[in-house]
């Protein structure tokens, strides 16, 4: 997180209210937070452009723009999206709170403030933010990134590194644009996904995806009922390069990505996902290789590619 050395971290409050602003303030101090101040929205979004609290106590009625139209400015920007929001409101009816929660808010605190409160949901807030960034930095920085997707193969989860994992691949496959929350997955991902579930969604037991040269895809568990974990990784493709293959074997680069996949032991109809093509085309390709190689099976034409050198 961004608290400075030594202390419990970073609150920025917002309130316009010079007692609340007072009390907050001493609060937070003697539980070791640095804390700082903003009296209105504007000026709430333009410090943060400065410093970026950890967590921020935003009073709902302001002059200007209102906590709510505050809480949605910094939601939108990728750049504030993840840092916490705490409401803080005299208001007690179920549709601001909603109204609240809509906007991106993980918590309330309703006036007359309790310091007790205050702190309590503070560290719990804070702890389960800290988690959470633990997490995904081990996953940036392991094998694997991740993403998470609802049934319909739209994103609702990713890390930074899955965000660069999908920026590649779609480059790879001559598509424009990044992937982001709420997009659907990439076209071949977003069919493999689409046929899985259609063969019932069965329970995630390891089952990979080769998605292209270099990029695999691996479904794990998601303990949401209505979402489904993707595991991506990269892969060092060695002598599996479609562009070395055709070059040392004359072949055409359609034929060698099916070669490639066959080494790794896909089914004409999972390379006919992978690749877009029917079952059928693949098994004329096919033909076509092992008539280019002098070979009768598929074992044969590995063989030969890897005796190509």
């Amino acid at each position: 997180m961004n608290g400075t050395y030594g202390s419990s971290g970073t609150v920025l409050i917002v309130d316009d209210t010079p007692g609340n602003l007072a009390l907050l303030s001493d609060t937070l101090s003697e539980a070791n937070y640095r804390v700082l101040v903003a009296t209105d929205g504007c000026s709430a979004i333009e410090q943060i452009q400065y410093v970026k609290p950890d967590i921020i106590l935003l009073d709902v009625m302001m002059p200007g723009i209102d906590g709510f139209e505050t809480c949605s400015r910094l939601k939108a920007d990728p750049a504030t999206a993840a840092i916490p929001v705490l409401f803080m409101t005299g208001l007690s009816e179920l549709d601001h709170l909603l109204r609240g929660f809509g906007e991106g808010a993980l918590d309330y605190i309703v006036k007359p403030i309790r310091p007790a409160e205050v702190l309590a949901r503070i560290e719990v807030h804070l702890t389960q933010t800290r988690n959470l960034l633990r997490a995904e930095g081990v996953l940036d920085d392991g094998e694997f990134a991740a993403l998470a997707v609802d049934a319909g193969g739209r994103i609702v989860w990713l890390t930074t590194a899955a965000a660069a994992w999908l920026a590649d691949f779609k480059r790879g496959q001559g598509e424009a644009g990044a992937c982001g929350l709420g997009d659907a997955l990439p076209g071949r991902l977003l069919a493999w996904f689409a046929n899985w579930r259609g063969d019932g969604a069965k329970a995630p037991d390891g089952e990979s995806f080769g998605a292209a040269a270099g990029f695999s895809v691996e479904i794990g568990v998601c303990h949401h009922p209505d979402e489904y974990l993707l595991l991506l990784r990269r892969e060092d493709d060695g002598a599996w390069n479609p562009e070395q293959l055709r070059e040392r074997l004359k072949l055409t680069f359609r034929e060698a990505e099916i070669l490639m996949w066959i080494a790794r032991g896909k089914t004409n109809k999972e390379i006919g996902i992978i690749l877009g093509s029917s079952p059928r085309t693949i098994n004329k390709h096919l033909e076509h290789i092992f008539e280019k190689l002098g070979v009768s099976t598929r074992a044969a034409a590995v063989a030969a590619a890897l005796q190509s050198g």
